[in-house]
């Protein structure tokens, strides 16, 4: 007596979708720069090269792989092999230059840049794998500032986000324009360079004239 057939149901697998090749500059750009805010601050602490290098890779790759995770995306520097190298890279260029070119505020105005960049990368992307508008824009805040976070905690000091400074605004500013671009039909090659612009423009703001939002109570 032959066995019954056995339905086998696969489960659908979402394609990559075909981004822009202006995109990957982008990416290793916000990488390299947010790289090397985390080498940085371990030149500030005084630790070993390899401490700087494990600052420098989880800061790159820290807010776009927590992206990925909730878009359900491949988490982008497990499959590109320039990644990790351009995070190293960055560790060696902070560890053989003197100390005194990365004094002041070298790397709050790093992290800015990296910042506006990455918040309009993060939203690309989701956009790019179905996510509507709103999502869309929370996944360039979470790219933008979660790599600043971890680095920020691994570091033991107090996180951007725990002080009243503008800088989830800068990103949500950068994301949002973003996504009001695309709600516009507006043209891509103009949209992402001033929503990164616009980011990097009120964190910068924020850094120079110590802009901050009121936390709650202090009108009391």
């Amino acid at each position: 007596m032959p066995l019954p057939a056995v339905s086998t149901i696969a489960s659908p697998i979402l394609a990559a979708p075909a981004l822009p090749a202006i995109l990957g500059f982008l990416d290793l750009a916000g990488i390299a720069v947010f790289a090397l805010t985390g080498a940085l601050l371990a030149a500030r602490l005084r630790q070993t090269f390899v401490t700087m290098a494990f600052f420098a890779l989880v800061t790159g790759v820290g807010g776009g792989s927590v992206r990925d995770l909730l878009i359900g995306a491949p988490v982008f520097w497990v499959r590109d092999p320039s990644v990790a190298p351009v995070c190293f890279v960055v560790a060696l260029v902070a560890w053989f230059t003197p100390h005194r070119w990365w004094e002041g505020r070298a790397l709050e105005w790093a992290d800015a840049a990296g910042l506006g960049a990455y918040a309009v990368l993060g939203t690309v992307k989701a956009l790019a794998y179905g996510v509507s508008p709103v999502p869309a824009m929370m996944m360039g805040v979470i790219t933008g500032c979660v790599g600043g976070i971890i680095r920020d905690v691994l570091a033991g000091r107090p996180s951007i986000l725990m002080r009243p400074e503008l800088y989830v605004t800068a990103a949500a500013l950068a994301s949002g324009l973003c996504v009001l671009g695309r709600i516009a039909s507006l043209p891509d090659g103009l949209v992402w360079p001033v929503a990164a612009l616009a980011g990097f423009g009120l964190r910068g703001a924020a850094i120079h004239w110590k802009l901050g939002i009121p936390a709650y109570g202090s009108r009391r």
